[in-house]
């Protein structure tokens, strides 16, 4: 949008490191916040969520260490409305250069009786004096009261009006349970913009998507006055997850005509970011999602090819490059060179030096042998597998698995630790499982596969393979991804990117804390 007034921006606060940590399986460890909390500065989100500093001593550290390495967006940390929390929020926060401290308490009868057991004046007391205390640690106060879908309207009227009052400046109103639809939830929000008039007061949201309705309430939002959403990447999060920023931002700017609004979103980083935190967390982006999807952009069918050649608008309301995919596949073969490799790999945004580059190119080349077609996809995929997420304590030299009519499904596999070669074989229900259970046995670690999924990067044939995997270490859950042309081979990466990522998370956390007060699971 040309001439954009400043008054219809809408503000991105991000919430991966936060809320869509929470989301079973997706726990990151420093390393992985870090590297995120770098990608959406790049990505220009105006706020980050950080993590819940109370929460844990890694959740604390975490925030600590974005607050001080991170320059750009704002850096906001959550707290309940104790003193203690904020206390805690408002020293993990210090280093930054901006900083938010976020408070929430609730708004409903149901939370108010059930969980934090209090009374309509007592929340209002209590918010009031949490918001005049995180006052004296920053002047970025965000309060939110979670469950506000199912609140008497008239008391959260009077709640935000109090804690607006105290000097709270941004009044988020959440759908915790993604109870609402666009229509009812929009004019929730006009209701209350209309009613709670302290000046300079930005209203946010925060929609849940158990009814996949995420996305459309928070645009719903937006056209009746909402000033900031609250989103993650991929649209993880609690049970069904959080509203996608990649959608609302896409939404907003394809249909800025609807919208009449605009974000200081780079768009252009968002593939890469969502293919970061796919990485990180291990969890899969369905093929067919919204803007980041493996099928966004594809088009199949005879029809739709025959209007594209003829003119892209015609199947294609946004460009494919301004989110970051590149506009046609990549062709190389094994007769590429190495500098022809790295031009390309830095136009799809991986800049390395020519000792990072080495290790891809040998991948590459092995992958040639394999591929009569090498994709962009493919690249991303060597990519993040040449990622380093932590010190990796074993690497797999060797696999070799026999099947067949009469004979159990064996695995030999050779792993290397420092200077060491470590080998064994196992039999198993299938080559996959013979691979896992070989590596438990070679390392002494048993893991428990809980989850596993797969899916070609590419098409044909001879499509490059992806491998999700879930594994429970005693009371830890790790995910790992792994590929190759290889599923078996994807399988026995992915198992082994598991354990590497569970050592070294055993390696660096520290106990938590033991004083039976930690949070309750349940925030906006």
């Amino acid at each position: 949008m040309n001439n954009q007034n400043e008054n219809d921006r809408v503000l991105i606060f991000d919430t991966t490191l936060r809320d869509g940590e929470q989301c079973p399986g997706a726990t990151m460890n420093l390393h992985e916040k870090l590297e995120v909390a770098k990608q959406l500065a790049r990505l220009q989100v105006d706020i980050i969520e950080a993590g819940f500093p109370i929460a844990s001593p890694g959740d604390y550290e975490a925030v600590r260490r974005i607050a001080e390495s991170v320059s750009g967006p704002t850096i906001c940390g959550l707290a309940r409305i104790k003193e203690k929390d904020i206390a805690r929020a408002g020293d993990a926060l210090a280093p930054a250069a901006r900083r938010r401290i976020h408070t929430f308490s609730s708004g409903s009868d149901i939370h108010l009786e059930s969980i934090l057991r209090m009374s309509r004046e007592e929340n209002i007391t209590r918010s009031v004096a949490a918001v005049q205390f995180a006052r004296t640690f920053t002047d970025d106060i965000e309060y939110s009261a979670q469950d506000t879908t199912r609140s008497d309207r008239d008391y959260l009227v009077d709640l935000y009006t109090a804690v607006a009052e105290a000097g709270a400046t941004t009044l988020n109103i959440p759908d915790t349970v993604g109870y609402a639809t666009p229509e009812e939830y929009g004019e929730l929000i006009a209701y209350l913009a209309a009613r709670i008039t302290i000046p300079g007061v930005v209203f946010s949201v925060h929609c849940h998507n158990d009814l996949g309705l995420a996305v459309a309430n928070s645009l719903a939002a937006v056209r009746n006055g909402a000033r900031q959403i609250e989103c993650t990447i991929n649209g993880i999060g609690e049970r069904a997850g959080n509203a996608s920023l990649e959608e609302v931002v896409m939404a907003i700017k394809t249909r800025s005509d609807a919208m009449k609004a605009w974000t200081g979103i780079n768009t252009r980083e968002i593939m890469k970011s969502s293919r970061m935190v796919s990485r990180m967390t291990g969890l899969v982006v369905q093929r067919n999602k919204a803007i980041v999807g493996a099928n966004a952009f594809a088009h199949e069918s005879g029809i739709h090819q025959d209007g594209m050649l003829k003119n892209r608008m015609t199947y294609e309301i946004m460009k494919p490059e301004d989110v970051g995919v590149a506009g046609t596949d990549l062709v190389l073969g094994k007769h590429s060179g190495r500098h022809a490799l790295g031009v390309h790999l830095e136009k799809m945004g991986f800049k390395l030096s020519d000792q990072e580059l080495d290790p891809v190119y040998e991948q590459f080349k092995i992958l040639c042998d394999k591929k009569k077609v090498i994709y962009d996809d493919d690249l991303i995929a060597i990519m993040q597998d040449q990622s380093q997420e932590g010190p990796q304590v074993y690497l797999l030299d060797y696999l070799h698995v026999a099947t067949g009519s009469g004979t159990l499904p064996t695995a030999t596999v050779r792993l290397k630790k420092d200077d060491q070669i470590y080998e064994d074989a196992a039999i198993g229900d299938g080559p996959v499982d013979a691979s896992c259970k070989v590596i438990d046995r070679i390392t002494g670690i048993n893991g428990e596969l809980e989850d596993f999924s797969l899916q070609a990067v590419t098409a044909g044939e001879d499509a490059l393979g992806e491998v999700s995997m879930r594994v429970r270490y005693g009371d830890v859950v790790i995910s790992a991804k792994g590929s190759s042309t290889d599923i078996v081979e994807a399988s026995a990466k992915a198992y082994l990117n598991c354990l590497n990522r569970y050592l070294f998370t055993m390696a660096i956390n520290r106990p938590a804390p033991t004083n039976g007060d930690a949070p309750d699971g349940q925030q906006p």
